[in-house]
């Protein structure tokens, strides 16, 4: 069985920690990044990445462009996007799911819930 594998894309390193530890608790590998250009960097590495959690308000590239941005590539397209994030304005979650976002999920967060949905997630795109 190939372990699955996902990205964590925040500026905040205890809020990858803490969503890491939790995947690597349920068998899935974690590819981290600070910002959303790190994470396009680190996507064309990783093409094996099946969801990616994503934090909205980040330094050069904000979550919502990078979703855009991701979206926007063929080879990405069918990966789901999560939002993590504070923020729960619902103009911003609109946005989000305009940009192509599949979820939204508000900190605090529970790590079963993220697990919840990532396994969600994947079984809907194979």
């Amino acid at each position: 069985m190939t372990t699955k594998k996902v990205m964590v894309v925040d500026d905040s390193h205890t809020v990858q920690a803490l969503v890491s530890s939790a995947f690597a608790n349920h068998g899935f590998s974690v590819i981290c990044a600070s910002d959303g250009m790190d994470a396009i960097e680190k996507l064309s590495m990783h093409d094996d990445v099946v969801l990616i959690f994503c934090d909205v308000n980040m330094p050069r590239m904000s979550g919502l462009e990078m979703v855009s941005e991701v979206k926007r590539m063929q080879k990405y397209v069918d990966i789901p996007v999560v939002m993590l994030t504070t923020e729960g304005r619902p103009e911003l979650m609109r946005r989000a799911k305009e940009a192509g976002a599949s979820a939204w999920i508000v900190k605090p967060f529970k790590p079963e819930q993220l697990v919840a949905v990532v396994k969600k997630l994947v079984e809907r795109t194979g």
